[in-house]
């Protein structure tokens, strides 16, 4: 098949969406499939490593606050007209666009691509979702047109269906569960002789919850004078965490910044637990199953998208989000019972074989097999934003 996979958001900033994309591609076409990645991206194509996958870019984005984080996307009539053009020209079997009701490029795609056409929606927002809200009456009422629709969890599929109502069939993100598998190099920072807590996420966003981690630390460091946290993510801490060390003489916590995806699964397998103390927001749990591939135990905050991945008991432990004290409580029953420890993480490793790239992209290939046997709905005629 000829499939194009549509990306709203700029592939020189890499983020958890840009990532799905070039993972299912390269799946793909490692299977034979001809397929090309269509997204906005501010540097050459030739700069943007993807593993051989056919990039079409499509110029500059610019950086939208959503959902506790920043989208970079493309607001460019030029564009939206270049990439309908490409569509009608290059006549792909399939057309999966991402976020599809992402303004303007995603939308565009889903408007008026000729080919059968499936979104993949992976948004989930506890709250309210003011973008969704202002578009339900119009997308409702016919304004985009999907043949198929893919919710990457089940928070996901309720968040998406709450503005844009449809069938929607849930597919999980995929994880390469092998590169977390296979021992890697032990940081340097990992001390073999210390009890290392691991947290990995961008620290400057509150949502990912560094000062709920730091603040169990802080709960434990005097009790356990073994205990480590070790801090990876970029950017700055947040004024919170930074409020927090100070008040209480937290400066020991080791943070090395952003880690290479060539590095990272060093640092889970070499991890005692890992923290996740996310706030919300969270459509499903990359940190989680990654973790879980690296057979480290898991300490997370009990939200719908980690609770979509994960079983506390049995792959790991969930505490209530934004509950440090909980946190610091379940930190030291795994401390207390290396048997409960290695448990998890023999439970994570066999749980975490279903989120392979090899049975996702068979479960989204016979998707796309259903898809293009019904009726498919016509594009929408083209009369201008």
């Amino acid at each position: 098949m000829r499939i194009a996979q549509v990306s709203p958001y700029d592939f020189a900033h890499p983020g958890g969406v840009q990532h799905h994309i070039a993972s299912l591609s390269r799946e793909l076409q490692s299977r034979g499939h001809d397929v090309s990645i269509l997204a906005p991206c501010t540097r050459d194509e030739a700069a943007v490593d993807i593993g051989g996958v056919d990039l079409r870019t499509f110029g500059r984005s610019v950086p939208v606050p959503t959902a506790g984080s920043v989208a970079r996307i493309s607001f460019s009539v030029w564009h939206e007209w270049r990439l309908k053009s490409m569509l009608e020209d290059e006549n792909f079997d399939i057309v999966h666009v991402h976020e599809p009701l992402m303004p303007m490029f995603a939308l565009t795609a889903s408007r008026f691509s000729p080919s059968a056409t499936i979104g993949t929606f992976h948004a989930y927002n506890e709250g309210r979702g003011r973008g969704y809200m202002l578009w339900k009456k119009v997308l409702n009422r016919g304004a985009i047109r999907l043949n198929g629709r893919i919710a990457v969890s089940e928070p996901a599929k309720i968040f998406a269906n709450r503005y844009f109502e449809g069938d929607y069939r849930v597919i999980p993100n995929g994880l390469d569960v092998d590169r977390f598998s296979t021992p890697a190099p032990r940081p340097s920072v990992m001390k073999e002789d210390a009890i290392n807590l691991f947290f990995v996420g961008r620290v400057n966003e509150p949502r990912k919850g560094l000062r709920y981690a730091l603040g169990a630390y802080s709960l434990l460091k005097w009790e356990f004078p073994n205990l480590r946290l070790i801090v990876a993510g970029a950017g700055v801490p947040d004024r919170e965490s930074y409020r927090l060390m100070g008040e209480r003489s937290v400066d020991d916590v080791v943070f090395v910044g952003p880690v290479t995806d060539a590095d990272l699964p060093g640092y889970y397998q070499s991890a005692d637990v890992f923290l996740a103390p996310n706030t919300g927001k969270e459509s499903f749990g990359f940190i989680i199953i990654e973790s879980m591939s690296a057979s480290t135990p898991i300490i997370a905050s009990n939200i719908p998208g980690f609770a979509s991945v994960m079983t506390t008991g049995k792959d790991g432990l969930m505490v209530p989000a934004r509950d440090e004290a909980a946190m610091a409580t379940a930190i030291k029953k795994l401390i207390q019972n290396p048997g409960l420890r290695a448990q998890l993480s023999t439970n994570g490793r066999s749980t975490v074989n279903q989120y392979r790239w090899s049975r996702v992209a068979d479960s989204i290939l016979a998707y796309y097999d259903e898809v293009r046997d019904r009726q498919p709905v016509p594009p929408a005629k083209f009369q201008g934003w």
